[in-house]
């Protein structure tokens, strides 16, 4: 073959395998949406259109957490320092909610200012938590990066992503970036898992150190604990009065306890499914 065949062939299989490479993943625009979820496979943004969450006036018995978590965030917003934020404790009680309340919260009180964007990530995708946030550094709005019902199990090491992507490596977080997370653990691993790391080790404080510090990473945390029947009664009266839901109060105070009964707990989540149904036997439509 003569060089210029030669060439010629080369430059045509240069072609072949640029038609074969997927392209590129293009950058989100996002000033399509306030809040968005995070797709690891093609490393890019979803917009959503409408946020499933529940105005912060309805979140009753949570009032330290919520105003803490509002202040924290209205500061970020603002541009002024603020905290990586864990809220961790008892199911129900409305952790996830809180975060994309006080979201929304930040930004109704912000007026026309560049919005705050939310982004959710889900536990499976947290080892592509550093491409997010390198895709996020070079924009100029601010982010809460949201991942919910976070926790890691015995041989899951993608935790290690998740430490580098707040604090550690040589970039570390983006100013433009804050981490919410929401978990049943405060330290984010089972005890067992923890207690068998102590037992078999050489230095038992140091077994676990590296993983217990993970929580660590979050300069705010927020506990949420079981409310008591006055905070779950206080739940079902505020959202009964919030949708103009009428009925006895004896008879609300009644049916909401038995409600609780059969399910075995008292929570934000409990109260929220009672007057769902209450709405549905009254006929009353539940518009946000």
């Amino acid at each position: 073959m003569t060089d210029l065949s030669t060439l010629s062939l080369i430059a045509r299989i240069a072609e072949a395998l640029e038609r074969l490479a997927p392209r590129p993943p293009e950058a989100p625009d996002f000033r399509a949406a306030d809040a968005f979820v995070w797709r690891a496979a093609d490393e890019t943004a979803q917009p959503v259109a409408r946020v499933n969450r529940v105005d912060i006036a309805l979140l009753k018995g949570v009032d330290r957490a919520r105003d803490t978590l509002l202040e924290n965030t209205t500061r970020f917003a603002r541009g002024l320092p603020a905290n990586n934020a864990l809220l961790w404790g008892a199911r129900g009680m409305g952790k996830s909610s809180l975060v994309k309340a006080a979201h929304a919260s930040v930004n109704a009180a912000r007026g026309d200012e560049r919005p705050l964007k939310l982004i959710e990530i889900h536990r499976e995708d947290i080892e592509s938590l550093p491409a997010l946030m390198g895709l996020l550094r070079a924009d100029p709005h601010k982010f809460i990066v949201f991942c919910d019902d976070l926790s890691f199990d015995g041989g899951d090491a993608s935790y290690k992503s998740l430490k580098a992507a707040l604090e550690g490596g040589v970039e570390g977080r983006p100013a433009n970036v804050l981490f919410y997370a929401t978990s049943n653990r405060r330290h984010l691993l089972p005890r067992d898992m923890m207690d068998n790391e102590r037992s078999t080790a050489i230095n038992p404080g140091e077994a676990v150190e590296e993983k217990i510090s993970l929580s660590d990473r979050f300069g705010l945390w927020l506990g949420f604990h079981k409310c008591s029947q006055d905070e779950y009664l206080g739940m079902v009266r505020g959202y009964c009065e919030y949708f103009g839901l009428k009925a006895a109060d004896d008879e609300i105070e009644r049916d909401a306890l038995e409600w609780a009964t059969t399910r075995g707990s008292r929570s934000g989540r409990t109260a929220w499914q009672f007057v769902q149904d209450l709405a549905g036997s009254l006929g009353v439509r539940m518009e946000p």
